[in-house]
């Protein structure tokens, strides 16, 4: 990073970021990688708390991801109670839900078959806890790939969450920028 770069504040060796959304709410994260594109520096980031997804259960069938959730959400107050009894607090953060505590990490030998090979694509995702709300079961996800967040650096050290069209046109040049690293590396 230059001396004219974002201002990070450090968290052990590992630097951190807090970002913001459109909404104003924030999520402290890791900086994976900076990366200047047009005099606009980005930031790749992984957030500090697990990220977690809510998902509406059907008995046998699939889970079904609820992608937008209002934070006043009665399902959200259930599963507060519902983490606090495993010393896990729910958050309302910028991008996604996170949980912060302290969770066991996967076992990743129980993710897979017998042939080393994950059965489908709900093997992307651990149920960290279920829960009913009035006649409906509703499950807190863990996702197993990592989970990145783009922003936009601001002079205070801070990050504006990249989100729709925008995230749509920066994407495919900060991937191509990172695939050039690595083969530079």
């Amino acid at each position: 990073m230059t001396a004219e770069g974002p201002t990070i504040t450090e968290s052990g060796d590992v630097p951190t970021v807090n970002v913001r959304d459109s909404h104003d709410r924030q999520l402290l994260c890791f900086l994976e990688q900076l990366i200047p594109l047009d005099g606009q520096d980005y930031a790749l980031l992984t957030p500090v708390d697990t990220p977690v997804c809510l998902f509406k259960m059907h008995g046998d069938e699939e889970p079904e991801l609820i992608d937008t959730i209002d934070a006043s959400e009665p399902i959200l107050s259930v599963a507060d109670v519902v983490l606090q009894e495993h010393d896990l607090v729910l958050v309302r953060s910028a991008v996604t839900l996170t949980v912060s505590g302290e969770l066991e990490e996967p076992d990743p030998d129980d993710l897979d078959d017998e042939d080393g090979e994950s059965e489908d694509d709900t093997d992307t995702y651990e149920l960290l806890v279920s829960f009913m709300v009035e006649n409906g079961e509703y499950g807190l996800y863990i996702p197993l790939d990592p989970f990145f967040v783009v922003a936009k650096m601001q002079g205070s050290g801070e990050g504006i969450v990249v989100e729709g069209e925008e995230f749509e046109q920066i994407q495919p040049r900060i991937e191509n920028e990172l695939d050039e690293r690595e083969l530079a590396g």
